[in-house]
């Protein structure tokens, strides 16, 4: 069975993601893998928990939520250890 190489936040997600906590009229559900992937930022050894891939999960797959939310939903569910 192959490795998970280990990646991080780029600096352009993070900026995103900084800025959606520091949003008032962003959601919860964004805000909580926002703060996922901005503690991933430099830190190859943290992952996406399960919770957080759910959520963004379903952050990809709604069409309510915004490009900026779902590059960091996308972001957080390629940092999830793979099975």
């Amino acid at each position: 069975m192959a490795k998970n190489s280990p990646k991080v936040t780029s600096s352009k997600v993070a900026k995103t993601a900084a800025k959606v906590l520091d949003s008032a009229t962003s959601s919860k559900s964004t805000k909580i893998v926002a703060g996922s992937v901005l503690s991933q930022t430099k830190t190859p050894s943290k992952v996406t928990s399960s919770k957080v891939a759910s959520t963004a999960s379903k952050i990809l797959n709604d069409n309510r939520f915004s490009a900026k939310s779902k590059s960091i939903a996308g972001s957080a569910l390629s940092q999830k250890n793979k099975k």
